[in-house]
């Protein structure tokens, strides 16, 4: 599934300054612009801004940017789940996956994260997609914050439901691990009911395994 990618920006004025967010935006606009030291929850920051220009360059791959000047300071990814992961067990070109949103300390708390969402669900193409997260509470930020793992998960659910994403049910043992895990999902307005039941069998694939 091929569908171009509706470039949408909206100007964010938060107490710490005005900044843009974007997108999605291409490889080469990525490459072309600095990419915060603060930006270090998934990997060194050089190896991050890598791992967003390849995103990027992908045909399902989407990247959304809050930028201050020429600095990217908050990001959101979407690309196809990773091979490995059940999500993309049921080879669905319809599937896509929020893969990592982050931003810079200076910037949390000014709803930055909401409208790094918002932004990307103003693409009439993510009608056409089911778009998944997985929530891991090892991958927070608990000591950053000061929050605890609940206060986090409520941080997160908040910010998920801005893109229209919601709570979903699974069996997946990694999910299920801990309760304060989840999936959370957006089923796009025109995905037909055989992509949906198909998404229902991969959320509860252990329900067939004895």
């Amino acid at each position: 599934m091929d569908h171009p990618k509706l470039y949408n920006a909206k100007e964010l004025k938060t107490a710490k300054g005005t900044i843009m967010i974007e997108g999605p935006v291409s490889k080469e606009q990525l490459a072309s612009m600095e990419f915060h030291e603060d930006l270090v929850a998934f990997r060194v920051p050089d190896q991050q801004h890598k791992a967003l220009i390849e995103i990027a360059g992908l045909p399902e791959g989407r990247i959304i940017i809050a930028r201050e000047h020429n600095t990217i300071v908050g990001y959101v990814t979407y690309l196809y789940p990773d091979p490995l992961e059940r999500w993309s067990q049921g080879k669905m070109d319809n599937l896509i996956e929020l893969g990592a949103i982050e931003v810079i300390p200076k910037y949390r708390g000014a709803s930055v994260g909401k409208n790094l969402l918002r932004v990307s669900m103003m693409d009439d193409a993510m009608e056409d997609y089911i778009v998944i997260t997985t929530e891991y509470y090892w991958h927070w930020d608990l000591k950053g914050t000061g929050l605890n793992v609940w206060d986090y998960r409520k941080v997160m659910e908040k910010m998920m439901n801005a893109g229209g994403l919601e709570y979903y049910a699974t069996d997946d043992p990694e999910i299920s691990s801990h309760p304060a895990n989840c999936l959370m999902a957006r089923i796009g307005s025109r995905i037909d009911p055989e992509s949906i039941q198909k998404f229902d069998q991969l959320r509860f694939m252990n329900r067939f395994m004895y």
